[in-house]
């Protein structure tokens, strides 16, 4: 390989770290779809008014997307929260309460409030919309509650399937993708929610999904302890029920805070 070729491929591999998108497009496909399987017909034609033919799925992209455009960079902040290791759930909690702070938790709260309110213009409910959907896929996905230090895992570098990679992009994208199904294979897949477990996580509020991530987060940082750490199909089996797990609640949660603004 050509020295030029060479330093291609290195820019890339320091470059693609810092833009991981939460969950990548598979996965916000999955929450959307599985929200959009748990919500009422009278909730989805309200949503209907608001994004025309685009369904939950589609919707759950844009804001990803919509980082190729550097007026919308103001986003950037919204898509997660990092927290310092070591915190109990009532420090994660009273934290959250106190925040003023520009994140994903504020941010969730902030677009909640504008999509109740009836006096919202029609355009701002559709971006709102779509980023609501996408932000409560963004906190389910561990590593977007991760350590300030190291970008929520994008500084932890790995090996997968002996390609370079990192702790957060292996979340968003790369063990999902190894699954090797469609968003709606995905969602059939897995969308086995009882009704109890619907009850249960439909009914904690915004606090208990961060900290379920957090908390969830610090595991997976305790499982790379060493750099470049060569992962492949063992890690694949020790954390596929937990991934599925939370792209599950991911879609439940969201089919739970649509029906409470549009049901």
């Amino acid at each position: 390989m050509s020295v030029l070729k060479k330093l291609v491929v290195i820019c890339f591999f320091v470059y693609l770290p810092l833009q991981s998108m939460a969950w990548g497009m598979l996965g916000h496909r999955i929450v959307g779809e599985i929200a959009d399987r748990n919500i009422s017909a009278k909730t989805r034609k309200n949503i209907k008014k608001i994004l025309g033919n685009e369904s939950i799925a589609m919707a759950s992209n844009w804001a990803d997307f919509i980082k190729s455009d550097p007026s919308y960079n103001y986003l950037n902040n919204w898509h997660y929260i990092n927290l310092k290791q070591g915190l109990t759930q009532a420090e994660v909690e009273n934290h959250l309460k106190q925040d003023t702070t520009t994140n994903a938790y504020t941010r969730i709260n902030f677009l909640i409030g504008e999509l109740k309110k009836k006096e919202t213009p029609q355009d701002k409910k559709v971006m709102y919309l779509r980023l609501l959907i996408h932000f409560v896929g963004d906190v389910h996905q561990p590593m977007h509650v991760g350590r300030p230090e190291d970008l929520g895992g994008n500084r932890i570098r790995l090996e997968w399937f002996n390609q370079p990679s990192n702790l957060h992009r292996l979340w968003d994208e790369q063990l999902i993708e190894h699954q090797e199904l469609s968003y709606t294979e995905y969602a059939t897949a897995i969308n086995f929610a009882t009704k109890d477990q619907v009850k249960t996580w439909q009914s904690q509020l915004a606090p208990q999904w961060f900290f379920e991530s957090y908390q969830i987060a610090n595991q997976l940082y305790k499982g790379i302890t060493k750099p470049d750490e060569k992962l492949s199909y063992r890690y694949n089996f020790d954390h596929l029920q937990t991934l599925n797990e939370q792209l599950l609640k991911g879609g439940i949660r969201l089919a739970g805070v649509l029906t409470d603004i549009f049901g």
